[in-house]
């Protein structure tokens, strides 16, 4: 980019349109001298060179102020794609962190024997977890552990239909595998079951009749 058009981007449509009508005029006043010096006083020649130079010079505006507003749309563009690398650059990293955190909490799911041994490995991956939850807060990795909320399916993925007569239809159950958003976007759903309606008993009056 050159020197004159870096110059455009920092100045004002104001500023602008001033250079522009500064450079008509001093346009129109050279046609003058011109006109004057070789003796061609024609009132509608200096007429139609003035009005070429005049929207020469539109044109020119027109071109800067066009300019200007690729530039502006450009920055705007840039700026985005930034913040965007910055809240969601992490997402790739994060989701190869999730199948580890996955391992651990499946672990001490596991660790249920009363050994001073397994106690301990219990105790360490619970430490573990925690620091994982510390690690994830400060980059705004937020747990979604949806059970007993209504099912969302832009949040939640439905592995398997429960009845159930405690809870609500297309109520959350149980989670399989909890989920995660990063900066308020989806980064992984949560693995759940989901309540339905129980099963209708068949009629007792129609069980005596085929009986």
């Amino acid at each position: 980019m050159s020197h004159q058009q870096s110059s455009h981007e920092q100045q004002s449509d104001a500023e602008l349109i001033a250079e522009v009508l500064e450079q008509t005029k001093e346009a129109g006043e050279d046609l003058v001298s011109e006109a004057a010096e070789t003796g061609e006083v024609s009132i509608e020649s200096l007429r139609q060179q003035l009005e070429q130079a005049q929207q020469q010079a539109a044109a020119n505006l027109d071109k800067a102020l066009r300019v200007q507003a690729d530039m502006e749309n450009l920055k705007k563009r840039v700026q985005k794609d930034l913040d965007d690398e910055r809240k969601y650059g992490l997402a790739k990293f994060a989701k190869e962190l999730l199948s580890v955190l996955d391992s651990l909490e499946l672990g001490v799911q596991a660790a249920t024997a009363d050994s001073p041994e397994v106690a301990k490995l219990r105790e360490g991956s619970v430490l573990t977890i925690k620091q994982f939850e510390s690690v994830f807060a400060k980059f705004n990795i937020e747990v979604l552990d949806p059970t007993g909320q209504a099912f969302n399916p832009e949040l939640h993925q439905a592995m398997a239909m429960q009845p159930s007569a405690s809870a609500e239809p297309n109520t959350v159950l149980n989670v399989f595998q909890k989920g995660y958003i990063l900066n308020g976007r989806l980064l992984r759903p949560a693995m759940v079951v989901v309540a339905k309606a129980e099963d209708k008993p068949a009629d007792s009056a129609k069980v005596d009749e085929q009986a």
